[in-house]
């Protein structure tokens, strides 16, 4: 998978990280009191008690701003380090239990991240490009060293179970136990 170069960034003071950071905390919140289609990145700002030209020198649409909340939870999980004699299905279900940490909380906010990733937004397609690497990057290591069709399988495998549980077929909590049941699938030749 081609990894699209991040875009520089000037170095940020303190007090734009936390201008960033009060944006980010206030647009969780924004989310669960008024929904995806009444968020605006004025009332998120307001909410922050940021100044909205501030905001907007940092996030360029409400599906921007929800992008880079979403990248922010998928890089806060921590790598996991497991013996290379653990079982395929140990190691994905090790991987994709500590990705479920990005889905935890509100289904509100989720809902928002997801359609909000789906914008054709320059700066949310450099962020949903990011955080399918980064995504694919974990789960292909669980894999290895299973071929990278494989670790492909698995990837579209978590993602679509992202999505149905996005549309209420299953719970965000289901996700990792349906994507080993995948790899178990899979490792017994029953796909």
């Amino acid at each position: 998978m081609t990894v699209a170069p991040e875009v520089p960034r000037r170095r940020l003071t303190d007090r734009q990280v936390e201008s960033i950071d009060a944006l980010l905390v206030a647009a969780e919140a924004e989310v669960e009191e008024v929904g995806y289609d009444a968020l605006s990145v004025r009332s998120v700002a307001r909410r922050a008690g940021v100044a909205p030209a501030t905001a907007y020198n940092y996030v360029s649409s409400k599906d921007h701003l929800l992008a880079e909340l979403l990248w922010r939870r998928v890089a806060a999980v921590p790598d996991i380090a497991m013996a290379s004699s653990a079982s395929l299905t140990d190691r994905l279900e090790a991987t994709v239990d500590a990705l479920a940490a990005v889905t935890i909380g509100s289904p509100e906010v989720i809902a928002a991240c997801t359609q909000g990733l789906l914008s054709s937004n320059v700066d949310v397609v450099g962020l949903r490009v990011r955080i399918g690497a980064e995504i694919h990057r974990r789960i292909a290591a669980a894999a290895a060293p299973a071929d990278d069709a494989v670790a492909q399988v698995l990837v579209t495998t978590y993602f679509g179970a992202l999505l149905s549980a996005g549309m209420g077929h299953m719970s965000y909590e289901e996700v990792p136990a349906f994507v080993v049941s995948a790899a178990r699938l899979m490792a017994a030749g029953e796909v």
